[in-house]
Parts: C-alpha cells; structure tokens; sequence
C-alpha cells in the first residue's frame, strides 16, 4: 500500500498500488485498476483499491491528474476539462499491461466512478487496452449504442435512479445493447440512489446501495478474472 510511479513500454504512470496479503494469496486472483472521480487520486479511491487488495487483486490506482486534487466542484470541472483523454487512456493501457507482464496476473479488471465509470466504458470498448472485465459506477458521457456494441468483455454497472446527469433512458440503452450485442453484463439501477452514492466521505453516499453493488463486484471479477 504506497504510492509509486511506475515506468513501463516507454510511459511513466504515477500512482497508488495496493497488493493483498502474500500469505492468504500467495498468487494474486487477478489485476485490479481503479480509476479516480473528478476529484483526483483521493484517500477514498485509495481506500477502494485497499479493499480489492483484501480480497486478492493486485490493484493500481493511476493518478490521471498528476498530483492535482480537487476539494470543490469548480475546481473538479477545470481538472476534468484539462484532462488529455488520449494521454489518460494511454496511461491506463500502460497499467493493464504492466500488472500482467511484472505482476504475472493473466487477467486484469477495471473500475471506475464517476468520471473514472466513464473512462472504464471507454476501457472496455478500446481494443488496445486488453482490459478482461470492468465495473462501471455511474459513469457520464454515455458513448454511442454503435460504440458500445463493439465491446467484447463482461460489463458490471451501477447507476442511480436519482442520478440527475445520467437519465434512465441511457441507462436502458447501455443495457439492452450490451443484451443485443452477447456481452455479459449485469446493468443495475438503483432506486433512492444519487450520483456518487458509493462514496463513504459524500452527502450522496446510500449504503445499500454501496453495498449490494460491492458484492456484485467481488462476484463479477471473482467470475471473469480467475483463471
């Protein structure tokens, strides 16, 4: 559990590794990306990757700002439109593929909230990503059905109904082209829930919801990242 940097294929990527236990998992389950709210690389998305650490996953969170964190909502927005998507990508690319080359995982997940739910979409729909399966938490920016169709590897989602940015009519499409195109997926909508309902250290935290969708998740990568 530290932060470092790592130097892999010619990128260097800063940010938070957790590892789990080396005597309850002596070969990790798998490889875990977590990726940041607009807020940036926060003690909370720290945290998350802590707890995918417990449960077996040698987890990566990058931070896609650089050092920069955000405390405000205007602040969060410049950071947001500063960010180089291209860049971004490139770095979380760069992550996947050094768990599996340094860390000899032969599977490796993402998830991500927020701004980060719709970076792990635009994970799992890139092809050169090699992502193995993603949980997206209520990502905005909903891509295209046409982009969507496109993915070949299991989607977890966790939206909520209360989530005035994210209409329910996107939430639907995602789901039936996801159905439509064969794709395991698993899109749930939860009722009562805001926008950023998993995160402990906000007003729009619903712990219901939080905690049915972290179990779907330890199951979801427990199906499809264990060889």
């Amino acid at each position: 559990m530290m932060n470092t940097a790592i130097d892999f294929n010619g990128m260097k990527v800063m940010g938070y590794l957790s590892e789990p236990d080396p005597e309850e998992f002596p070969e990790p389950l798998g490889g875990m990306v977590v990726i940041q709210e607009w807020w940036g690389l926060t003690p909370d998305i720290e945290e998350i990757a802590d707890r995918y650490a417990v449960e077996g996953y040698v987890a990566f969170a990058p931070d896609l700002y650089h050092g920069q964190v955000a405390t405000e909502p205007d602040e969060a927005r410049k950071l947001v439109m500063a960010l180089e998507r291209d860049l971004a990508a490139r770095e979380i690319d760069t992550v996947i593929a050094w768990l599996k080359a340094e860390h000899s995982v032969k599977k490796v997940g993402c998830v991500g909230y927020c701004m980060g739910g719709g970076l792990t979409l635009a994970t799992a729909i890139r092809p050169t990503s090699r992502v193995d399966a993603v949980h997206v938490y209520y990502g905005g920016g909903m891509p295209s059905a046409d982009a969507i169709a496109t993915i070949r590897v299991p989607v977890l989602g966790s939206y909520g109904a209360d989530d005035e940015g994210i209409p329910k009519a996107q939430v639907d499409m995602l789901r039936d082209t996801l159905k439509q195109a064969g794709v395991p997926s698993d899109i749930t909508l939860y009722p009562g829930a805001p926008h950023g309902f998993f995160s402990e250290t906000r007003p729009a935290y619903r712990e219901g919801a939080a905690m049915d969708s972290w179990m779907k998740s330890v199951e979801w990568f427990q199906r499809y990242l264990r060889a």
